[in-house]
């Protein structure tokens, strides 16, 4: 059974929303451009919007179902919601802050609150007041405090949006710690690709209202025909990787991915260690030959796979490649598509630039080899 099984409708003026998902457990992202649904959903799942139509089920129980008239109220849910702005008590200590929600709830499972403050890092703001703390320290307390409410799912309405990137830095490694730690199910919304891709395992894209994907991060991200995907910036595929060597004599570590090996600037990370990454398209060149006497370190063997949409207006087309049973997306010209001929069984070869490592204890941005 599915730890959250969601299937709603729900009408604010002229937006419609129509959403079907299932999140077994871990981390699911809601991901999508700005107006596409994703806080009306979350609102639903949390109990702030009462929706038309639709069911909603959370570890077995019916928490909405308006064809029967069930409807549990927010405060009866045992769900954590952490928005953009902490929304601490201004007056109240961080450690009083933190007790809040406990009082709220009889239940006696979940985490303790000394494993919340150690997990979070924030002994040393206990007997400090809101007002005193950074942006991500507070964000972490509001984390800490939703958590001591022993809830069954965690909803986190892009809990970073309101950083800049030195604090989004700072609190990254603790949402990976409880990701990893606190087991229990988030439903995390975001609109940075590799935000998700580094905390989320799987994904459901929204569009418009509608969920237009949804599945496995790796799966989902490969999809050519995911329109909010294919238009980030940093679209591409996410990876999972495993540290197979280091080679400090050149500072260089090899990982093992589907794909192929990729060379990466030295980690300080254990031999068979995981790691995701992610090569984004506008990374990756494409050659129908082993490229020769280049400076280019990582050339993965594959085959095009698919071959996405074209524009007229847009210059440039995605090129799915499937190197080992692996996707790979590259972006090109489609003049460089005409010229090389390419189609779908035509075997090429893939130079990727750059490697982004999906992982708050590394440095993310590896650069180009």
């Amino acid at each position: 059974m599915s730890a959250l099984t969601v299937a709603v409708e729900h009408r604010q003026g002229t937006f419609r929303l129509v959403a079907a998902f299932e999140a077994p457990g871990g981390v699911t992202a809601l991901f999508g451009p700005s107006g596409s649904g994703k806080t009306t959903l979350v609102n639903i799942i949390g109990g702030l919007v009462r929706p038309q139509a639709g069911r909603v089920e959370l570890a077995g129980e019916v928490l909405v179902d308006t064809a029967t008239g069930r409807f549990v109220p927010p405060h009866r849910r045992r769900v954590g919601y952490v928005f953009q702005e902490s929304r601490l008590f201004p007056h109240l200590s961080v450690r009083s802050n933190l007790l809040f929600g406990r009082r709220l709830v009889r239940a006696k499972d979940g985490i303790g609150f000394d494993d919340v403050v150690g997990l979070l890092g924030i002994e040393p703001l206990l007997g400090r007041r809101p007002n005193g703390l950074s942006g991500g320290e507070r964000q972490r307390v509001a984390i800490g405090r939703a958590l001591l409410a022993r809830p069954r799912l965690l909803l986190m309405d892009e809990p970073l949006a309101a950083l800049d990137e030195a604090r989004k830095a700072e609190i990254l490694p603790f949402l990976e710690r409880l990701r990893d730690a606190a087991r229990v199910p988030i439903v995390y919304v975001s609109h940075a690709l590799a935000e998700v891709g580094r905390l989320a395992d799987r994904i459901v894209v929204l569009e418009a209202g509608q969920v237009v994907a949804a599945g496995p991060v790796a799966e989902v991200t490969a999809r050519l025909d995911v329109v909010p995907l294919r238009s980030e910036r940093e679209a591409g595929a996410v990876l999972a990787a495993r540290v197979e060597a280091h080679d400090p004599a050149f500072a260089l570590t090899r990982l093992a991915t589907e794909a192929g090996p990729l060379y990466v600037p030295l980690l300080p990370r254990p031999v068979g260690a995981g790691v995701r990454v992610l090569v984004a398209a506008r990374d990756v060149t494409l050659s129908l030959r082993r490229p020769d006497g280049t400076s280019a370190l990582n050339v993965l063997d594959g085959l095009v796979a698919e071959i996405g949409p074209v524009d007229l207006s847009d210059p440039a087309v995605a090129v799915r490649l499937d190197c080992g049973g692996a996707s790979l997306i590259v972006r090109l010209t489609r003049r460089s598509l005409t010229e090389m001929g390419l189609a779908p069984g035509l075997r090429v070869f893939a130079a990727v630039k750059s490697v982004a490592l999906l992982d708050a204890r590394i440095p993310s941005d590896l650069g180009r080899l």
